[in-house]
């Protein structure tokens, strides 16, 4: 359980990085302040944490799309960015997926 939850800590970290990147403070405060859902044993913090996951997966996969979108039209390689940003946006897909095995429904009933 305890690779469940660092495993989460590490996309949101990065996904706060994002956020702070884009100049998005507010979303960086939230992204970082996820984790702290942990403390609640309740089943509906853990649905929480689910669909933060799964929104940060889709944000990293738009900003994946652009990004490559942007190299292709001025004619960098874009590549390297696609696969970078595509092994993210699957670290915090699995870090979701993860929050719905067993082990995390029978800590958070």
């Amino acid at each position: 359980m305890a690779f469940r939850i660092a495993l989460f800590i590490v996309a949101t970290v990065l996904t706060a990085a994002h956020f702070f990147r884009a100049g998005s403070y507010a979303m960086v405060a939230l992204s970082l302040a996820a984790p702290l859902l942990f403390l609640y044993k309740k089943r509906w913090s853990l649905v929480l944490l689910q669909l933060a996951a799964y929104g940060a997966t889709v944000n990293w996969l738009i900003a994946a799309l652009l990004l490559v979108q942007m190299r292709q039209q001025i004619g960098r390689p874009w590549t390297t960015a696609a696969i970078i940003l595509g092994a993210v946006a699957l670290l915090t897909l699995t870090a979701g997926l993860l929050m719905n095995s067993r082990v995390m429904r029978e800590r958070y009933k």
